[in-house]
């Protein structure tokens, strides 16, 4: 297939349709972009090419009217002077112009139909390849947000076992609390006893300096009336 028939067919196409079948649209614009970029510059050096036969075609019919205008000029001269073989001569070499003249006429308007052509197709494919770009950054923002999409609807789907969970924290929660009260209750029942302990002990140590002092006092007495110190 000729770079003609083939990006003929490329401005035929709905590019924006053949993204929408995509199984992978992301990875399908991507690799969409690449041959398109690749055949672009194909397009591009094509262009070039017919631009310029199209120039080179213009140039000689150019050169081919400038040559008919100056045999007419030289047969003007040579009539003038009184040399009319010599204008017979310049008049035929005119006609043989005027008919390659034809020809290159229409070379040249092919040359000029065909850049015409090649052109446009070289503009539509810049202009794909834009629009390409812009849609390949939104197709991979939408392919983020159903990714969101479906992981939250993952994570909705599984409610039901992260409230068993919570629930079960609760009950953790609630038994560790129990096992505080607990604990802060023995703690309390703990610091009373050794609180009546501690009185019990100071009562018994002031009842035992009362008795002491008063067999003191009584041996005392003993000893000054044995010694006849009363």
């Amino acid at each position: 297939m000729s770079i003609l028939k083939r990006f003929k067919d490329i401005m035929a196409a709905n590019i924006n349709a053949l993204l929408d079948k995509a199984e992978d649209p992301a990875k399908m614009a991507d690799q969409y972009l690449r041959d398109l970029k690749d055949d672009f510059s194909k397009v591009k050096a094509e262009t070039a090419a017919v631009m310029a036969a199209e120039t080179r075609a213009k140039r000689e019919l150019d050169e081919n009217d400038e040559e008919i205008e100056k045999m007419m000029k030289y047969a003007e001269k040579a009539l003038l002077a009184g040399n009319e073989e010599d204008a017979k001569t310049f008049l035929a070499k005119k006609q043989d112009l005027e008919k390659r003249k034809e020809t290159l006429e229409a070379q040249y308007e092919l040359a000029r139909q065909n850049a015409v052509q090649m052109r446009q197709m070289h503009d539509k494919l810049e202009r794909d390849i834009a629009t390409l770009e812009e849609r390949k950054a939104q197709i991979k923002q939408k392919i983020a947000l159903a990714k969101a999409k479906e992981k939250a609807a993952q994570t909705g789907a599984s409610k039901h076992d992260v409230t068993g969970s919570l629930a079960a924290f609760d009950r953790m929660e609630e038994k560790a609390d129990q096992m505080l009260d607990q604990a802060n209750a023995l703690a309390e029942l703990n610091a009373s006893d050794e609180d009546e302990e501690n009185a019990e002990a100071l009562m018994a140590k002031y009842d035992q300096t009362g008795s002491t002092d008063a067999a003191v006092e009584s041996d005392l007495a003993a000893l000054k009336a044995k010694l006849g110190m009363e």
